[in-house]
C-alpha cells in the first residue's frame, strides 16, 4: 500500500495550522494530520485531530483496520508531547 502524509500547514496570512477535515476536526493542533493513498489526494485513508482541549478524533477507512489506525494515532502523541 502507498500512501502520503498531509500535515497541517501554516497559513501565512493567520499564522494558523490549516488543512480540510471537512467539518471533522475543529481545532489547530500540531498534532493534526491525514494520511491520503499516494495516486488520488481526495482518498483520505485516515484523519487525525483535535476537537477540544483534551479530544481528538480519528477516522479511517479500508485498507486500514481499527488497530493500525488506533496505533498511528498514538504514534503522533509521543513525539509531540512538549510541542504544546
Amino acid at each position: 500500500m502507498h500512501y502520503s502524509f498531509f500535515f497541517a500547514y501554516t497559513f501565512s496570512e493567520t499564522q494558523s495550522y490549516v488543512l480540510n477535515f471537512h467539518g471533522r476536526v475543529t481545532q489547530a493542533s500540531v498534532k493534526n494530520f491525514q494520511i491520503v493513498h499516494r495516486s488520488d489526494d481526495e482518498y483520505i485513508l485516515m484523519q487525525f485531530g483535535r476537537i477540544s482541549e483534551d479530544v481528538f478524533t480519528m477516522d479511517y477507512t479500508y485498507p486500514m483496520c481499527a488497530l493500525q489506525a488506533f496505533g498511528i494515532a498514538l504514534s503522533s502523541f509521543d513525539s509531540k508531547l512538549a510541542c504544546e
